[in-house]
Order: structure tokens, then sequence, then C-alpha cells
């Protein structure tokens, strides 16, 4: 625990030092939810039947969190593969520190680093007319629920650094994360969409935990108690963490 404080620590500092991580995590969500509400509301709302323009950046609030949850995996993995291939992490090995520590230290300040990215940009969200219908236990809840989506794609990214080996490799899960939502149900409702796409937008990750979240804000009920939606967080930071620390040892 010891060693994992100190690698958190590094990390944090890193953040400090350098905050274009944080400032793009925020920006580039920021600028979608300006950008969806302010410029395809009105049309995306006719095309759902909804009623009124608040009621569009209620629906969208929750697929804009997600996103900044994939910015923030995003800018881990490419600190994990700096780390990497700069040569840090060799020396890291070679001192009596724990090994897991290596690891840990990224995750947990990647994902501190998240929710605060996350607050910041539901701060904004309310400046624009975005107003939150769940108790505080709900909001809770959701809270919960974006730190444990942070927690298993925050694994992956660390487990795609190690992968790669370069910067430039860590690109396709940055394409993943910031791709996947647009065929989800975080922009429009998948019933709006057709074919084929409409059942990939039903049956991918990115779609129940969004619903759930958005369910869990607006106090609305949640499908299935929001099982479908913790299930594949918990699986996906399983499967990260598995990778992660199989590639650590090997290398």
């Amino acid at each position: 625990m010891s060693d994992a404080a100190t690698m958190v620590r590094r990390n944090v500092r890193h953040t400090v030092r350098n905050p274009g991580a944080l400032i793009m995590t925020i920006g580039l969500p920021v600028v979608l939810l300006l950008v969806f509400v302010g410029v395809f509301g009105d049309a995306l709302l006719a095309g759902m039947g909804a009623t009124s323009h608040g009621d569009y950046i209620d629906y969208v609030v929750p697929g804009i969190l997600l996103m900044t949850v994939g910015y923030g995996a995003s800018t881990t993995a490419l600190a994990v593969n700096r780390d990497l291939t700069g040569g840090i992490i060799a020396r890291f090995r070679t001192m009596a520190i724990s090994r897991a520590s290596v690891l840990t230290g990224h995750v947990v300040g990647s994902v501190a680093r998240t929710l605060v990215s996350s607050v910041l940009v539901l701060l904004v969200a309310v400046l624009l007319g975005f107003r939150p219908g769940g108790d505080p236990l709900r909001l809770l809840a959701a809270i919960g629920l974006v730190a444990l989506l942070a927690l298993a794609l925050t694994w992956l990214a660390v487990a795609v650094g190690l992968a790669a080996g370069t910067a430039e490799g860590t690109a396709p899960f940055t394409l993943v994360v910031q791709l996947l939502p647009f065929l989800s149900s975080a922009f429009v409702s998948p019933a709006a969409m057709s074919g084929p796409v409409r059942w990939f937008a039903e049956n991918e990750p990115f779609t129940p935990i969004i619903d759930t979240l958005r369910a869990l804000l607006l106090g609305l009920p949640t499908e299935h108690g929001g099982a479908v939606a913790v299930g594949w967080c918990v699986g996906l930071a399983l499967a990260g963490y598995a990778w992660a620390r199989a590639l650590y040892r090997r290398r």
C-alpha cells in the first residue's frame, strides 16, 4: 500500500505539472455537449418526439459523461506506454518495490482525475439547463457507476499501453472508446436507428451503462435494476486487470 501510494502521488504530480490531459478530458466532452445541445438539439428532439429543449440535454448528459470517462482512459493508455517505452517501468522493476504498485498508481490516479473531470462536465451541463431529478441516493449510485466504469476502462487502457509498442499503437483503443458511444443510446434512442445499427446499439456494452446512468440521474426506474450495466463494468474491469497483469509479468 505504501508503494502504491507513492505511485499515486507520482501520477498526481504529473497531472499537476502537465494539466493538458485534464484539460483535454474536460474540453472535448464540453465541446460535444455544446454542439449536440446547441446545434443538433432541436433536430434530434424532433426525431425522438421530445417536447422541449431541456428534455434533450437531460437525455444526452449521461452519454457525455461516458465519453468523459473514455477520454480519460485514452490519456492513461498513452501515459503507461510512455513509461514503458521511456524505460521508467524497467527501472521500477529493478527496485525493491511491489510490482503491482506501478500499475495501481496509474489506475487510481486516472480514476481520480476522471471523477474530477466528470464533476466539472456535469457542472457545465447544469449551467446549460440540465436538472437531475434523482434523490441523493440515486445520485450517489450514479457516481459509483461512473467510478466503476472509469475503473474498468482504465484497466483496459493500462493493458493497451503495455501491449502497444509505440504511442501510436494505442490509437485503436482511443478510436473504440470515442466511436462506440455514437453507436449507442448516448445521443439518440436505438429505436430511432435502422437495421444492423439498431441491433448493435441495443447489444453493445455502453448502451445499458448509459441507460442506467440516465435513469439514476433523472429519477427513472432502472432496467433490470442496473445489473446488466454493473455486470459489463465488472467484466471489463476483470478482463483489463488480468490482461494488464499478464503483460506486466511477461515483460
